[in-house]
Order: C-alpha cells, then sequence, then structure tokens
C-alpha cells in the first residue's frame, strides 16, 4: 500500500463492513502507517474496538463533507481522531455530481439481467435516510427518522454519466425511493427525457406501494422493470415485532398491485428470527409459490438470519432479551437462538445448499423445489408433489433481476469472504 497516501473503505452495509475490517487489517498490517478511515451506514458498529486501533475514523450519515475534511487534513497531516460524538453528520448540504471516471468501468459490477442478455447498470441514489423505523433495519440508528434529498439535477446529471459510460439500466439504491414520491416521480420523469429507452429498478416498503398505487402505471411508463421490497415474512405477529408496517395479506395486494402495471416485484426476505416457527416457514415458501413469486427471490432470500448489530432498534426490545446469547465482534453482532432449536439447524443446512447450488448456477427454480422439500421435512410434512408448485418454480424464469443478489442485512457468504482471506 506504498502507492496510498490514506485509505477509506465505503461500508454502506453489514457485509460490507466485515469485508471492510478484512481489508483494512491487510492495509494495516502492509502499511501500518496509512490513515485509514471506515464511511457509510455501518462505519459505527463495534467503533470502540476499531477506532485509534484498526482505523483512524468512522464517518457515518452524510458522509462526504466529513469525508473531504479527513483526506484533506490527511494531506495536510494535521488529522487527528476527533471526539467520540463526532461520528454521524446529518447536516443539510449540496451534493455534486459524483466523479465516475475515477471507479471501475460498468462491466465489473452487477448487470441486468432480462430477455435473455444482461445489460450494464449503473447506480444512483435519489435520497438518503429514511422516514421509517422499522427496528430491524440499519438506516433508524443512523437516520433516526430523517432523509435527505439529492437535487434533482444532481441525480440526473449522474445519470447522464452512467448512460454515457455504457449503462443500460439504471438502479435507484435510496433506501425507500417512495419516502419522497413527489421528488421520486421528477427524478423518473427527467430520467425519461433524457433516455427515453434505459430502463430502472427501485426500492420501497410495502405501506408505499399501496399508498401510492396510483404512480404505477406511470413508472412502467417511463421505464420501471421491477420493484424491490422487504416482504420479510408472512407471520402477522413477527412483522409487528418488526414495526414493517404492513401484514401478509398487503404483502399479496402489492405483488398485485405493481404486477398489474406490469412491473415485477422482487420481495427481500428475512425467513429467520427468534420467533420463526417451522410452520410459518412453511407459509412463506407457499407465499412464494402461490403468488407465482419464484422467478423474483433470490435464493438467498430463504436463508436470511435476523442481524443484530450494535445499536440495533431491536437488541433491547422484551422479546429480543431471552434469545439473545452475548455480542460477537467477530461478527459485528449479537449472537441469538430460536424458540424451536429445529429452526436453527435447519438454516445452517438452508445456507449451505443454497451457497452450493448458487456457486453451481442452478437455476432458481430448482433451488427453490429444492428449499421447499427441506421445509417440509422438518416440519413432518410429507414431500409435495403438486403440479401447481412445480410449475410455479418453472415460470418466471425470465423475469428482469440483477446478476448479483440483493440483501442488505445479511452475513457475508463464504464465497465473499473468500477473495480477502482469513
Amino acid at each position: 500500500m506504498t502507492w496510498a497516501d490514506a485509505v477509506a473503505l465505503s461500508v454502506p452495509m453489514h457485509t460490507a463492513m466485515r469485508l471492510g475490517l478484512r481489508a483494512a487489517t491487510a492495509v494495516r498490517e502492509q502499511s501500518p502507517g496509512t490513515p485509514i478511515c471506515l464511511y457509510g451506514l455501518y462505519a459505527p458498529v463495534s467503533r470502540d474496538a476499531t477506532v485509534g486501533r484498526l482505523v483512524d475514523r468512522v464517518i457515518a450519515g452524510e458522509y462526504e463533507p466529513a469525508l473531504v475534511a479527513w483526506a484533506t487534513q490527511v494531506a495536510q497531516g494535521t488529522a487527528a481522531v476527533p471526539p467520540p460524538g463526532q461520528v454521524v453528520h446529518l447536516g443539510r448540504g449540496g451534493f455534486r455530481t459524483p466523479a465516475r471516471h475515477l471507479l471501475p468501468p460498468l462491466d465489473r459490477y452487477a448487470r441486468l439481467v432480462v430477455d435473455g442478455e444482461e445489460r450494464l447498470v449503473g447506480y444512483t441514489e435519489a435520497s438518503h435516510g429514511c422516514a421509517f423505523r422499522c427496528r430491524h433495519c440499519p438506516v433508524p440508528t443512523i437516520y433516526d427518522g430523517r432523509t435527505r434529498i439529492v437535487a434533482g439535477d444532481v441525480v440526473a446529471d449522474d445519470i447522464d454519466q452512467l448512460v454515457a459510460a455504457g449503462a443500460r439500466h439504471i438502479t435507484f439504491g435510496d433506501p425507500d425511493f417512495l419516502g419522497g414520491a413527489h421528488h421520486a416521480l421528477r427524478v423518473v420523469r427527467a430520467l425519461h427525457d433524457r433516455h427515453p429507452d434505459i430502463t430502472f429498478d427501485c426500492t420501497t416498503k410495502i405501506e408505499l406501494i399501496l399508498r401510492h398505487r396510483e404512480v404505477w402505471d406511470e413508472m412502467a411508463a417511463l421505464g420501471c422493470l421491477f420493484v424491490v421490497s422487504a416482504v420479510e415474512t408472512v407471520d402477522d405477529e413477527i412483522l409487528a415485532r418488526l414495526d414493517k408496517g404492513h401484514t401478509a395479506a398487503e404483502a399479496v395486494q402489492a405483488v398485485k398491485v405493481v404486477r398489474a402495471s406490469g412491473i415485477e416485484l422482487r420481495p427481500s426476505l428475512l425467513p429467520f428470527t427468534p420467533w420463526t416457527t417451522l410452520e410459518g416457514l412453511v407459509e412463506l415458501i407457499d407465499f412464494v409459490a402461490a403468488n407465482d413469486l419464484v422467478g423474483n427471490v433470490d435464493p438467498v432470500h430463504y436463508t436470511i438470519r435476523l442481524l443484530l448489530p450494535e445499536g440495533s432498534l431491536l437488541a433491547d426490545h422484551p422479546d429480543v432479551v431471552p434469545h439473545l446469547d452475548g455480542y460477537d465482534s467477530d461478527r459485528l453482532g449479537w449472537r441469538w437462538r430460536a424458540a424451536d432449536p429445529r429452526v436453527d439447524e435447519l438454516q445452517e443446512k438452508l445456507a449451505s445448499v443454497v451457497e452450493d447450488h448458487v456457486a453451481a448456477g442452478t437455476p432458481t427454480g430448482e433451488v427453490f423445489l429444492e428449499v421447499r422439500a427441506l421445509v417440509r421435512a422438518a416440519a413432518g410434512l410429507a414431500p409435495d408433489t403438486d403440479a401447481g408448485v412445480v410449475a410455479a418454480a418453472a415460470a418466471g424464469a425470465g423475469r428482469p433481476r440483477l446478476s448479483e443478489p440483493w440483501f442488505c442485512c445479511a452475513e457475508p457468504t463464504e464465497g465473499q469472504l473468500a477473495p480477502l482471506g482469513d
């Protein structure tokens, strides 16, 4: 690392933080004097163990001004560890168009898979933060119900340069794109006016899909191919504990609403929680088949286990505390055990099976059928030969998706950790 004056690592997700700490360790070993900064949503996690030991600075929230200030201080030789409270920055400021030419080319990133081909994808954000406080989500721990809007002209200029770099599809990475619905519509209208052949996707809550059901015909006409939404589970009691703001029945409605406009819903799932039952998992798998979503769910979502990082809004919830088993500083989260030990055993089995299938390139429908068989067997149910389920598994293979599965709050896979070594 002798070529670098300083190293800043982006850690917007749990997986990124785990990978970032490994990368920071490697930098520290190779170049002990190189200043290191972690910036992004997960930067403050375990900061008592990282700041001053592994890294020199952590910055969360609206990190851009603070990150620039730190880099300037490093260059001037005046950088110092700030007071403990100077970690989260939520000030309102202007945004500049990102310098995309400094990043790797788009063919190094995930692609859109649709109609038998792959298309280059550009990523941008029209807003930061979220007005909601879902208890399992990392965003409220930093933004606490606040949002920050990126000016429409900045977003449009960013999209222009992404398209010039070869992007044929835009992913809006906002935590909740419809959190500011009027702003979001202005952004995608501008996108369509400037680049009518470019498609896009976005992420939003089930309740906002239903609250703004009048926008989806226009969204489809403007190029929206799919929308990611956190369905999580079909157990209404668990949804209430997570403060998700929707019910299982409303998730079914949301699928119908967007599909009526020609848009597919790609659910993110959280099957494994301290309160998950085997019967509840069977219901979740049945929900996927019954709503023709097999082709819409990345198989990794059948394995995701609730993360409770430092500062989680759930960590001191009275329904969680009895299940906790200490904080794991290596895994950056609270350990917990399910009320039913068989649930934990099934999660480990599914994680191994799904990772093997994904590595082998097994079609999504085939993975679903094996997951379904394992879940039913764990619940003591007979193998299912329902022709409708088999047909559902075969349907939807060509639906639009990104080539890299989208999941925010999950443990990294061994395949993701392997390139950075032990």
